[in-house]
Parts: C-alpha cells; structure tokens; sequence
C-alpha cells in the first residue's frame, strides 16, 4: 500500500526522512508539487518544473547522507 503525505512547508531532511522511512509512495510539498517516491528516492517528475528538479535533487542528496550516518 502507497502512502501518501502533505507537507505544508518545504523542510528538506524532514522530507528525506519521510522518504527513506516509508520506501514508496506520493507526497506534495505545498508551493512546490506532487513527488512520487519509490526505492527510498524521489523519482524524476514527469511534468517538472525547476523547482521541482531543484528539491527532488536536495532531498535525494539528504537521502544519501541519511543512508551513510552509523546507527
């Protein structure tokens, strides 16, 4: 089962978290757009914008840094 998740401000790592958490699913950043997620990382938006291009990159960057931190 796909989650889904509003976020009413951009926070990147509270994003990234979401993200690598839940794997897949859909959120949308108010402002900025619907993002869907698979394999714990954003997926290129179809219809992007720069703005979009620009968070799924910040966010997928905080991702990979989650991902190298020790337990």
């Amino acid at each position: 089962m796909a989650m889904f998740r509003n976020f009413k401000a951009y926070r990147p790592l509270q994003v990234a978290r979401f993200v690598k958490t839940l794997f897949k699913g859909n959120l949308h950043i108010e402002g900025i757009g619907t993002f869907e997620f698979d394999g714990g990382k954003i997926l290129m938006p179809i219809q992007g914008t720069k703005k979009m291009l620009l968070v799924m990159s910040e966010v997928n960057q905080h991702i990979r840094q989650l991902s190298m931190m020790p337990a």
